[in-house]
């Protein structure tokens, strides 16, 4: 498949204009689990150009009932199995990975070239480490986090807010992973595409790219 007819396709659903708006975009995706490997699917879906991928873990087999990752990649890096993933959606697209667990003292350098962030981590200390760290060294990039998508029901729990000045939430900001109502594929995707659709929004109504 060549280059111009993926190009071509895209555009035949959402305009020129559009996808070069998103063909231009650059996007960093913090966390490869049930969130962001699910969220990365969906902008490379929708044409995202430039994609970066951080995390340090390996494909587990227990990660199988919400990540989007399959049998072949257990044991491979996230970091590398999703890149597969992705390039086979499109091989064009521009993918950089840093495989490694994000430290506070790693943000001013490892997210100087993103405008968009998407937090998937999955501990809340982790959670708290990136976004205090984004909107101290960044406050001028938008950052979109995940809280609060556990167990099954209620969908329309699941919700975006606004919650700062570029800094945005999606979940019920409530929920938290318990025998029985653990973290489960359809929830955790619903809550991947409320960060995945914001993002998409965002880039469409900017005025700067």
């Amino acid at each position: 498949m060549e280059e111009r007819e993926i190009w071509e396709a895209l555009c035949s659903r959402h305009s020129t204009a559009v996808q070069e708006k998103l063909w231009r975009a650059q996007v960093a995706v913090a966390g490869l689990g049930g969130l962001g490997s699910n969220i990365a699917v969906s902008l490379a879906r929708i044409g995202v150009g430039h994609l970066h991928l951080l995390d340090f873990d390996e494909v587990d087999l227990t990660n199988l009932n919400r990540q989007y990752y399959f049998l072949r990649h257990i044991g491979m890096k996230k970091t590398e199995a999703l890149k597969e993933i992705l390039l086979d959606i499109n091989p064009y697209l521009d993918i950089q990975t840093d495989c490694r667990k994000v430290k506070g003292e790693d943000i001013p350098r490892l997210f100087q070239k993103d405008k968009y962030i998407c937090e998937a981590f999955d501990r809340a200390e982790q959670k708290a480490m990136l976004v205090n760290g984004i909107r101290e060294y960044f406050p001028d990039k938008v950052l979109v986090a995940g809280n609060g998508m556990a167990g099954y029901g209620k969908s329309n729990e699941i919700q975006t807010r606004k919650v700062g000045k570029n800094f945005y939430i999606c979940g019920d900001g409530i929920s938290q992973s318990v025998p029985g109502r653990g973290l489960m594929a359809p929830r955790v995707a619903l809550c991947a595409a409320h960060q995945a659709n914001l993002i998409t929004k965002l880039i469409i109504e900017s005025e700067d790219i």
